[in-house]
């Protein structure tokens, strides 16, 4: 079976490291996964007005995150919690009430920041928000992952000192994805 997998990449910013934190651990997957980056930074500011006659971005989003069989999240902190168009994303494809684009799928959440803890605070209220949404979330190993030199090596791939870490970790959430899958 082939499994695609939408990735939310909670940053916008040309040169984020959560972007390339995600490019890099798509490379670590088994051959039978594919990786879509969802584009949500042309996403209207979220209106409930709006539900019954959605934009076409957030009709894209919804149909990209509906085709899928999982979604890995990587999210960078912004005052110890998610960005605001990471919440924005998750809300359009949410509604609405009712049509959710995210129930049942199986998440994984991780990211990187220069400081000490990571992304850990802002991963812990996505991983309610997606409890919520009826989401099962990787629990264990957990990621909160500081950038530092060697990280990702001159190619952008991820570096040997955090290589057998990010592998495990990639191969815990495509067990996960494969666990949850109904077929």
């Amino acid at each position: 079976m082939q499994y695609q997998i939408a990735v939310v990449v909670g940053s916008l910013r040309q040169e984020s490291l959560n972007k390339k934190l995600a490019d890099a651990l798509c490379k670590l997957a088994a051959p039978e996964f594919s990786f879509k980056q969802l584009s949500i930074g042309d996403l209207p500011l979220y209106d409930q007005d709006d539900d019954k006659s959605q934009a076409a971005a957030v009709k894209q989003l919804k149909s990209d995150i509906q085709a899928s069989q999982g979604v890995l999240f990587v999210t960078p902190e912004y005052n110890r919690s998610i960005p605001g168009v990471l919440k924005n994303a998750i809300d359009h494809a949410s509604r609405p009430y009712g049509d959710s684009a995210w129930r049942g799928k199986p998440a994984g959440v991780l990211g990187v920041s220069v400081g000490a803890i990571g992304t850990a605070l802002a991963q812990q209220h996505l991983r309610t928000v997606l409890a919520y949404l009826d989401m099962p979330t990787l629990g264990q190993p957990e990621a909160f992952i500081q950038m530092k030199d060697g990280l990702f090596d001159a190619s952008g791939a991820v570096g040997e000192g955090s290589r057998k870490f990010l592998q495990g970790w990639m191969d815990k959430y495509t067990a996960w994805v494969r666990q949850h899958v109904v077929r």
